[in-house]
């Protein structure tokens, strides 16, 4: 059983994915990844690319990219949707879901993070 990477969406506050990793969680931003700028089709290729699953709040384009490949059977890490919320809230429900699930059960999976608080 492995634990879930995330990777921030560009959106993504990058003091969410420090905050994350005081607590020992893998996180990393956009910016980090110096992609900026990029689409959401690439942005999601990175992270299949790197296995690792995406925060974002862009719920419309990030659910049909979900069914796209779930249709053509290709694999990703998972996608969880969240509304912008306060740092402190995101980090909490991030907490929970990531201490909650495996990378293997997070796998091909969009989950909402309000499910999370």
């Amino acid at each position: 059983m492995s634990d879930i990477r995330l990777y921030l969406n560009e959106d993504v506050h990058i003091a969410l994915a420090q905050a994350l990793r005081k607590r020992g969680f893998d996180a990393i931003t956009t910016q980090e990844a110096n992609l900026k700028g990029y689409s959401d089709r690439e942005q999601l290729e990175y992270a299949i690319n790197q296995k690792r699953a995406v925060l974002t709040f862009n719920r419309g384009d990030y659910l049909q990219l979900h069914t796209q490949y779930y249709q053509e059977g290709i694999d990703q890490a998972g996608i969880i949707v969240s509304e912008q919320l306060p740092i402190g809230e995101l980090l909490r429900c991030l907490t929970r879901l990531l201490t909650s699930l495996t990378a293997e059960e997070m796998k091909n999976h969009l989950v909402y993070l309000s499910q999370w608080k």
